[in-house]
């Protein structure tokens, strides 16, 4: 798989590529490129963002500079480029990140991630650039470049090779597996400490009893809304 980060501050992702899972599946031959916007914007001094149309605070990402960018790195028409690859501008209003969006985008060959900064995009950019528009959280951050990590840390983790066990990311939280619920409480040694002790079941070797006891504790933090 490819991922490509488009972001003001590539430099970001050094420190990113350096974590265990993300280097073990760029070792595996995945790929993570963090490509940099202000690079190729066809305005002086290295602009990249305008005022908003309107009136109001803030600096708005310019859709002729993202055009100008994308076809610099894909060397096509930004608005072919979304038939060819999964394109996401990563914006506060977007679709919700959740397990089953991770899924998909593990499934595809190629996705691009646009970040944000400031005020965010030109609408333009979302509206004809980009295939999806996904958000991490109800919420606002500085610029799109730690959603992009997030992004990409939930997806490189599900590829083949990025985790020590390849069970690891089978049965967790909001998986398949669980039933979209929340995973099971863990324990492990000291069985006993100022007098905390850990389920019976877990010391048993009863492994039908501990699927069934993980089970029923995971269904309880789904329906309470815990984690």
């Amino acid at each position: 798989m490819q991922i490509d980060v488009v972001t003001l501050f590539p430099q970001w992702f050094d420190w990113f590529r350096g974590q265990r899972h993300v280097a073990n599946a760029l070792e595996a031959g995945h790929d993570l490129r963090a490509l940099d916007l202000r690079e190729h914007t066809p305005l002086t001094g290295g602009q990249v963002d305008d005022t908003p149309f309107g009136g109001g605070a803030g600096m708005v990402l310019r859709v002729d500079v993202m055009d100008h960018a994308l076809r610099a790195f894909y060397d096509t028409d930004p608005v072919e480029l979304r038939k060819e690859r999964r394109v996401i501008a990563l914006t506060p209003g977007g679709r919700m990140l959740d397990d089953g969006l991770v899924d998909e985008l593990a499934a595809e060959p190629a996705v691009t991630l646009l970040c944000g900064r400031y005020e965010g995009f030109d609408e333009r950019i979302v509206q004809h650039f980009c295939s999806d528009a996904v958000s991490i959280g109800r919420y606002v951050i500085a610029g799109g470049e730690l959603a992009a990590m997030v992004v990409c840390d939930a997806v490189l983790r599900k590829l083949p090779g990025a985790l020590g066990h390849v069970d690891s990311a089978a049965e967790e939280s909001f998986s398949v597996a669980l039933g979209g619920d929340p995973e099971y409480p863990h324990y492990t040694r000291p069985a006993e400490y100022r007098g905390w002790s850990v389920p019976e079941v877990l010391l048993s070797g009863h492994h039908e009893e501990i699927r069934r006891w993980r089970r029923a504790r995971s269904r309880e933090r789904g329906a309470s809304g815990t984690a």
